[in-house]
Order: structure tokens, then sequence, then C-alpha cells
């Protein structure tokens, strides 16, 4: 019986060999072919590349938030919602990060009551309101402005994008930062996006 233990061992090893072996080289934890299907099958889950330990220069969108002492609602409402596969995604993708303050901003009880395990599905549909599965650095986004074209995001809705001034908005929040990041782009945003269903 101690045979099967190291046998499974053994199997799980070579196989994590095979893997890394065909990544061409690459070692950032979001180098990963996945598809948002797949991340969407891991929800839940504690698989996936969101678990994979290890360090980078350049950080997927994971792992920057949780490395901000400003985004530490987002990350807790990610981990509920068991998606934090969708941010480790090889993309590219655009995260709109919302700010703790942003969250502060929305009706009391709201966030604790998200967080709640029966609200899962409802807080994951909000969090992919904030991905938008494509490049979108801020140039590309202006580019949009200008041709009058939403964003489509990971949630099925489009987001419109405009400017005022000179700030750019999408979804009603404005954008105060952005981050180049492993898997695509991070903006940091003033407000919570919200679905319109």
């Amino acid at each position: 019986m101690k045979k099967l233990p190291f046998l499974i061992t053994c199997i799980l090893l070579l196989s994590a060999t095979i893997f890394i072996g065909c990544k061409d080289n690459k070692t950032d934890e979001g180098e990963t072919p996945a598809a948002t299907t797949e991340a969407e099958n891991n929800e839940g889950s504690n698989k996936g590349q969101a678990f994979i330990e290890g360090d980078s220069e350049n950080p997927n969108a994971l792992r920057l938030a949780m490395d901000s002492k400003d985004h530490t609602t987002l990350v807790a409402a990610v981990q509920a919602a068991g998606v934090e596969n969708a941010l480790v995604n090889v993309g590219p993708l655009t995260v709109f990060a919302p700010t703790d303050a942003a969250f502060d901003k929305l009706p009391d009880g709201t966030v604790e009551d998200l967080l709640k395990p029966e609200n899962k599905s409802k807080l994951a549909y909000i969090l992919k309101n904030h991905v938008a599965p494509s490049n979108y650095p801020i140039d590309m986004l202006e580019k949009n402005i200008e041709k009058g074209r939403s964003l489509y995001m990971a949630s099925g809705e489009n987001v419109e994008v405009s400017k005022e001034g000179e700030d750019i908005i999408v979804g009603g929040a404005k954008i105060v930062g952005t981050v180049k990041v492993s898997n695509g782009w991070v903006h940091i945003v003033e407000d919570v996006i919200l679905p319109k269903e």
C-alpha cells in the first residue's frame, strides 16, 4: 500500500516536469495557455496557476493586487468568489481594479453581503465585469473612445468608455493609475463597475 502514494507522487512530479519543459523557458506564473473557459471551470478550486508559488520581476494581475495595500478588499473578493485563476491567465487581459476606497463607496453592508458563501456566483459576476479579455493600454482605450466602441467584459456585458477632460472613464469609474503586468494591463479605478443586470 505504501507504493501507491509514492507512485502517484512520481507521476505528478513527472507531469509537472513535462509541463514546465514545454513552456518555452518562460517562468512567469502568469504565462499559462489557459482560456477564460478553463478559468471558469477552475472557479472555487485551489488548483490552477493562481496557486503556484513563484517570483517574477513582472507580476501578473493577481500578484500585483495581492502585493498592493490599496487592494485588500479586491483580493478578498477574488478569493471569496474563487476566480483567482481568471487573473493569471496568459491573456492578454485588462483588469480594472477598484481600490479599497472604491469598495467603501458602496452602500453599507454591500461588501460584507457579497463575501458570504451564498453570494459567490453574484460576486464572481461582478468581478468578471472588471476584466476585459483583451489588451487595452491607455492608447487603445482612447482609440475605442474615438470610434465610439464599448468594451466587452468577461461578464458578457459591454461597458461604456469615455473621456472627461484628460480622464478616461470606464463604466462610470475613472482610471487613476495604470500598470503593465505579465498578462496584460491593470487600470486602477476609483469606483466599482457594477453590472447593468
